[in-house]
C-alpha cells in the first residue's frame, strides 16, 4: 500500500457456497484485502470488512477519499458508518447496463406486436387479391427484421451518420421508438464529465418529468427513477474519483478465467490460497516488468 491512490472500488464475489470480498485500488488496480465467506454476505460481513480495512489505513497514517461499488443494498450503509462522509460513487456501467436492457426489452415487445399484426394468409402463392396483403405482410416481417438486427443501435452511445440513417429507417411509423432513443441520448449526457453533479442531476429532473408524461415509456424507464443513478453522478464533482468498477472487476473476470482450467479451486482453503498467490503476483509486477525489459533488450543485442 505504499502507493495507495486514495480511491478504492469494493465487490463481492459469489462462487457456490463462498463469497469473496474485494478492495482494489480503483487506481492502481492492486487487490488490497479480501475475505472469503462461507455464506452469502450480510451488511454486517461488510462492516466488519471495511473496519478491517480502516485499520490498516490508520496503521500506516493513509487516508480514504472515494469508494465505488455496484448499486447493492450491502453497501450504503457500512460505507457511511465505517468511512464517514467520503464520496461514495455506483458503478456507472452497472447504472447503464439496466438502463439498456430495459431499452432492448421495450424493442422486443414493438417487435412482438408487430408481429401480431402480420396478416393471416393460406399456403402456397398469393392469388391476385391478396398480393397487396403479402406486400404488407412482407415489409412488416422486414421491419421485425431489422428491429432485431439493428438493436444495438438503441442503446449504443454514439451513431455515425449512417447509423443513424438506418435507425431512422427502421423507425419509421414508430414515433415511440425516436423517442426512446432521444431519451437514451440525455441519459447518456449525464455522465458528461464536462458539467457537475448538481448540473447532472438537474438533467435528471427533467428527464424524469419528460418520461412520466408518456405512461408506456414510464414503465420501460423506470430504472431512471432509481436512487443509485443520482449516486452514479457522484463522480462529476470529483476529477479523480474513477466513475466505474472496472479495477475489481477486472480481478473477478481473472479469477472466473483461472477457474475454467484450475477446477480445484472450488474450496474455501483453495480459494483463499489462490487469491493470496494472485496479490503476490500483483506486488511483483514491477520488478517482473523489468526483468522482462532487461531481457528483451539483452536479446536485441
Amino acid at each position: 500500500m505504499a502507493d495507495f491512490s486514495g480511491y478504492i472500488a469494493a465487490d463481492e464475489l459469489y462462487d457456490g457456497p463462498y463469497c469473496v470480498l474485494s478492495i482494489v485500488d480503483n487506481h492502481r488496480f492492486k487487490r488490497l484485502v479480501y475475505e472469503v465467506l462461507d455464506h452469502n454476505p450480510t451488511q454486517e460481513d461488510i462492516t466488519r470488512f471495511f473496519i478491517r480495512f480502516q485499520g490498516a489505513l490508520k496503521a500506516r497514517g493513509l487516508g480514504l477519499r472515494g469508494i465505488t461499488t455496484d448499486g447493492s443494498p450491502l453497501y450504503p450503509s457500512p460505507v457511511a458508518s465505517v468511512f464517514g462522509p467520503i464520496r461514495h460513487q455506483v458503478c456507472q456501467f452497472h447504472v447503464i447496463a439496466e438502463l439498456n436492457k430495459a431499452v432492448l426489452k421495450a424493442v422486443a415487445k414493438v417487435r412482438r406486436q408487430l408481429k401480431g399484426t402480420l396478416p393471416k394468409m393460406g399456403r402456397g402463392r398469393p392469388t391476385r387479391a391478396n398480393r397487396q396483403l403479402a406486400a404488407r405482410k412482407k415489409r412488416l416481417e422486414q421491419k421485425i427484421t431489422d428491429l432485431f438486427d439493428h438493436r444495438h443501435l438503441f442503446v449504443q452511445r454514439h451513431l455515425t451518420p449512417s447509423e443513424q440513417k438506418t435507425l431512422r429507417r427502421i423507425t419509421r411509423g414508430q414515433p415511440h421508438l425516436r423517442v426512446l432513443r432521444q431519451i437514451v441520448d440525455e441519459a447518456y449526457r449525464l455522465f458528461n464529465r464536462r458539467c457537475r453533479t448538481d448540473t447532472a442531476l438537474t438533467k435528471l429532473a427533467r428527464l424524469r418529468q419528460r418520461v412520466r408524461r408518456f405512461t408506456g415509456l414510464r414503465q420501460t424507464l423506470n430504472k431512471l427513477f432509481s436512487p443509485t443513478l443520482e449516486k452514479a453522478l457522484t463522480f462529476l464533482d470529483d476529477s479523480l474519483l474513477p466513475a466505474t468498477s472496472n479495477a475489481v472487476e477486472r480481478g473477478n473476470r481473472r479469477h472466473r478465467k483461472m477457474q475454467k482450467t484450475v477446477y480445484r479451486v472450488r474450496t474455501g482453503s483453495h480459494i483463499n490460497q489462490r487469491i493470496a498467490v494472485d496479490m503476490l503476483r500483483d506486488a511483483q509486477a514491477q520488478g517482473r516488468l523489468q526483468t522482462t525489459q532487461v531481457l528483451h533488450y539483452a536479446r536485441a543485442g
